[in-house]
């Protein structure tokens, strides 16, 4: 019997093949996979949960791509967002540093202007800018966090708490639900932060890593914090996690007062070869069969209900302010 009612996001970075071979160039790479979106309309058809579609410049300038995704939302609604790779989204200023470019130190007027080129060509297709939107590679550092509303986005959801990559954004230690951030300072505006869902196996226990962590030395700092997000995470991304620390993570959540799950997967991993992880059609099969059990035990688990990044804004939700809590801990990038 369902115990509890949870908001369900499925989000997809919907883009080109190549992102896990290392390269990044600005032309070139493949969109076969655009296609095989239509593999996941079991997900709002048969469970009723509409996918937000998260789409870089590529996909968005490619008319075979945008027939896909407009016959898509047509049939079965969803929610057209934005999903910045710096690398391949104009303009290309020349910077001193090799791709992909750090939100760390790409001068802010080189950003805006990719937001701006990414907007404009989400309306060209929509009729209307984009709502939500997630950073390539999770490189959504403060300083450029804080420019995401003036470009018109109200949900941002590039972070992945628990997550530690040594030299990127620090949001260790951002909560697992959806909270409302002023980045740009108190007088800003506000954006929702609505973080992929990744809980610790045991409560507490992140806090008190990343406290000894931060006494450390970069290097041993850095080995800490990898090996708590290898060994002590819980999460629900189909590709990272085995189904049954999956549904482990997603119990824990809401034993824990979670209301949200957000999943997140990129669309080119429908594509067979294009993914370590799914080197040929039998892995491709057996991750949509693993992502419709997913859905179905939630489904005989929780009250689900089904929603889209930009409807984690509106009025049904009351997301805690850590607009003061950024202020506080401002060392950290997750507010």
């Amino acid at each position: 019997m369902p115990q509890h009612t949870l908001a369900l996001v499925v989000s997809l970075d919907v883009e080109e093949e190549g992102l896990f071979s290392g390269a990044y160039p600005r032309s070139g790479a493949g969109l076969t996979n655009i296609p095989l979106l239509r593999r996941l309309a079991f997900l709002p058809r048969e469970f009723g949960l509409p996918l937000t579609y998260l789409c870089d410049y590529p996909v968005l300038t490619h008319a075979p791509s945008l027939g896909v995704l407009e016959g898509l939302l047509a049939a079965d609604g969803g929610e057209l967002g934005a999903h910045l790779h710096p690398w391949n989204t104009p303009p290309f200023p020349d910077m001193p540093w090799p791709e992909p470019v750090s939100t760390a130190v790409m001068p802010l007027d080189a950003f805006r202007a990719k937001l701006e080129a990414l907007q404009e060509a989400v309306a060209a297709f929509a009729g209307r800018r984009a709502v939500s939107f997630r950073m390539g590679r999770w490189n959504l550092f403060k300083r450029a966090m804080a420019v995401l509303p003036e470009a018109g986005f109200v949900v941002d959801s590039s972070v992945a708490p628990l997550r530690h990559v040594p030299g990127g954004p620090d949001h260790f230690l951002a909560p697992a639900d959806p909270y409302w951030l002023r980045p740009a300072g108190a007088g800003g505006a506000r954006l929702l932060e609505a973080p992929t869902t990744q809980v610790p196996l045991v409560p507490g226990s992140a806090a008190a890593v990343a406290a000894l962590a931060g006494r450390l030395p970069a290097k041993a700092r850095d080995a800490v914090l990898s090996a708590f997000m290898r060994t002590l995470v819980l999460g629900v991304n189909p590709v990272w996690m085995p189904e049954a620390t999956m549904r482990l993570a997603v119990r824990a959540h809401v034993r824990r007062g979670g209301r949200v799950v957000t999943l997140f997967w990129h669309s080119s991993e429908l594509l067979p070869g294009a993914s370590p992880h799914f080197p040929d059609q039998a892995a491709v099969e057996a991750f949509l069969k693993k992502v419709r059990r997913f859905a179905g035990w939630l489904r005989r688990t929780y009250d689900v209900a089904g929603v889209t990044l930009g409807e984690l804004a509106g009025p049904a939700f009351n997301w805690p302010d850590r607009s003061s809590a950024s202020r506080r801990r401002s060392t950290r990038d997750w507010g």
